[in-house]
């Protein structure tokens, strides 16, 4: 599986612009009105994630969320990432 540089995810993914590269993966801070606003889009995130085999990390305090993409058996980016984050923005 094709492991993206941080080039290749910006030039694959140039709607992605919240999404930020990190070392071994692709980031993006969000904020919610409240708790259950947050919790309701982490549902919708969960449900879509089981779907595709492909689990993000999520963090969650209060109305922040933080989920962060990695495709660990390919130690990096790849392009189930860039489909997830895109599925992932389209809730928004």
């Amino acid at each position: 599986m094709k492991v993206y540089t941080k080039k290749e995810f910006a030039s694959k993914c140039k709607e992605c612009k919240e999404w930020s590269f990190t070392k071994n993966g692709i980031r993006r801070n969000l904020s919610f009105d409240n708790f259950v606003e947050a919790f309701g889009f982490l549902t919708k995130v969960a449900i879509m994630a089981e779907k595709a085999s492909h689990h993000p990390e999520i963090k969650n305090v209060y109305n922040k969320v933080t989920i962060t993409l990695t495709t660990h058996d390919a130690g990096g980016v790849t392009k189930k990432d860039i489909n997830l984050a895109k599925e992932i923005d389209n809730l928004l």
